[in-house]
C-alpha cells in the first residue's frame, strides 16, 4: 500500500514511474481486471467520463469537476492515450487510482487501448521516449488486454465506449466476449469499441445499421437503440468515441448519451468537455469544463510548451514540445517534436548545441516494426 500511495503522489505530478516500478503496477491492475466481469456491475452515486486522449492536466481538471478519488465513484469509457502530450502520465495515474481503489475506478476498454493504434497515434513512440525502450508500452498493453468492454450502473444504464454490434442483442451475449486480446478486426468486440452513432454524423434519418467510414464497426441509428434499450431493460446507454463540442449529447429520445471528456481536444478543436454525474437511475447531472491554459502545464520534469524564438534550456532526455523552438542541449539529446500543436511522429534529433538555440544535425527516422 505504501507503493501505490507513492505512486499516487508520483503520477499526480504528472511525472512517470521508473519502468520496474511501472511493471509492478500493471502486474497489480492485471491481477484487479482478472477479476471483473465483461459488463462490470457498478452502483450509483457514479461520474460516468469520455475520452481523455493523453490530456493529463484536463483530466486533473476533470477531477476537480466532478470530485477526487475515492470520495467519487468514476467510470472512464475509454481511449486514454494517443494524440495527447502526456498519454504515459495519464494512463499512469489512473492506473495508480485503480490499484488504490479498485472499487471506486472502473476502466473501460476503448479503440485506442490497442497494440496497432498506439503505434500510429502517438503512445508507442512516447513510451519510447521517456523510456529508451518499448517495455513500459508492452506492460501497458497487457493492462489494455484486460480491460473490461462495458459496465452497468444499478442494472439499467449500459456504459460501452463505441456502441452497439449487429452481433449483439443482449446483455447478455457480451458476457460471452473473450477480452484478453488485441482487438480484433471484426466482429462483436471490435464492434462495441469502434461504433459510432448516427446522429453525431449527421445521419439521423438512417434508423438502423450503416457501414462506419472509420472503416471498423457500424453506425448504428434510432430503431437499433430503442430495440436494444427495451429488450435489455434499460433506461440509457451511455457511450464516448465521438467528439461533441458541447461535452455531451443525447440522442434517441435520449436513451443514448455521447460523453467526451477532453477539452480543446488535440489542443485545436475548442470543445468543452463533460463528466455526467449520476445520483441514481433517474437523476443525472451533467457538469462541464474547459481546458487548462498551457501557462499552468509547466512542472518539475515535464514536457515544456513554448512559443517561437523562446529560447529552452533542458538537460539531456527531456521532451521539449514546441514549434520552431531553439533549445540550448546537448548532443544526442532525443527531442519530441510537436509541430502546430499537432503530436507529430517521434524522430531522435541530433543537435548542435549552440547560445542562441539549436541547428539540426542530423535526423534518424524510426527503425523498424513495432512488435
Amino acid at each position: 500500500m505504501a507503493d501505490i500511495e507513492q505512486w499516487i503522489g508520483i503520477a499526480r505530478d504528472c511525472k512517470y514511474l521508473p519502468e520496474n516500478d511501472l511493471k509492478k503496477l500493471c502486474d497489480m491492475v492485471c491481477e484487479l481486471l482478472l477479476e471483473e466481469s465483461n459488463v462490470q456491475p457498478v452502483s450509483t452515486p457514479v461520474t460516468v467520463c469520455g475520452d481523455i486522449h493523453g490530456q493529463f492536466y484536463d483530466l486533473m481538471e476533470l477531477f476537480r469537476t466532478g470530485g477526487q478519488a475515492p470520495d467519487t465513484n468514476y467510470i472512464f469509457m475509454g481511449d486514454f492515450v494517443d494524440r495527447g502530450y502526456y498519454s504515459l502520465e495519464t494512463f499512469t495515474l489512473l492506473l495508480t487510482l485503480k490499484a488504490r481503489w479498485p472499487d471506486k475506478i472502473t476502466l473501460l476498454r476503448g479503440n485506442h487501448e490497442s497494440r496497432q493504434i498506439t503505434q500510429i497515434y502517438g503512445f508507442y513512440d512516447e513510451c519510447q521516449t521517456k523510456y529508451g525502450n518499448a517495455n513500459a508500452w508492452r506492460y501497458c498493453c497487457k493492462v489494455f488486454d484486460l480491460l473490461t468492454v462495458s459496465a452497468i450502473i444499478d442494472e439499467c444504464i449500459l456504459c460501452v465506449h463505441g456502441g452497439l454490434s449487429p452481433d449483439i442483442k443482449t446483455i447478455d451475449q457480451i458476457r460471452t466476449i473473450e477480452r484478453n486480446q488485441e482487438i480484433p478486426h471484426k466482429g462483436a468486440f471490435c464492434d462495441i469499441l469502434f461504433l459510432s452513432s448516427l446522429c453525431t454524423l449527421d445521419l439521423c434519418d438512417v434508423e438502423t445499421w450503416a457501414i462506419s467510414p472509420r472503416g471498423a464497426g457500424w453506425l448504428f441509428g434510432s430503431k437499433v437503440t430503442n430495440e436494444f434499450v427495451h429488450i435489455n431493460n434499460l433506461k440509457l446507454i451511455c457511450r464516448a468515441h465521438q467528439l461533441v463540442h458541447e461535452g455531451y449529447k443525447y440522442m434517441f429520445d435520449e436513451k443514448l448519451v455521447t460523453v467526451w471528456s477532453a477539452p480543446n481536444y488535440c489542443y485545436r478543436c475548442g470543445n468543452i468537455a463533460a463528466v455526467l454525474s449520476f445520483n441514481d437511475a433517474d437523476q443525472r447531472e451533467a457538469k462541464l469544463f474547459r481546458a487548462v491554459p498551457d501557462s499552468e502545464h509547466v512542472g518539475v520534469n515535464t514536457p515544456v510548451y513554448v512559443g517561437v524564438d523562446t529560447p529552452v534550456y533542458v538537460g539531456v532526455d527531456t521532451p521539449v514540445y514546441g514549434v520552431a523552438t531553439p533549445v540550448d542541449v546537448g548532443v544526442d539529446t532525443p527531442l519530441d517534436i510537436a509541430v502546430n500543436t499537432t503530436y507529430s511522429d517521434q524522430f531522435h534529433i541530433k543537435f548542435l548545441c549552440l547560445n542562441t538555440g539549436a541547428k539540426i544535425n542530423e535526423i534518424v527516422p524510426k527503425k523498424g516494426i513495432k512488435e
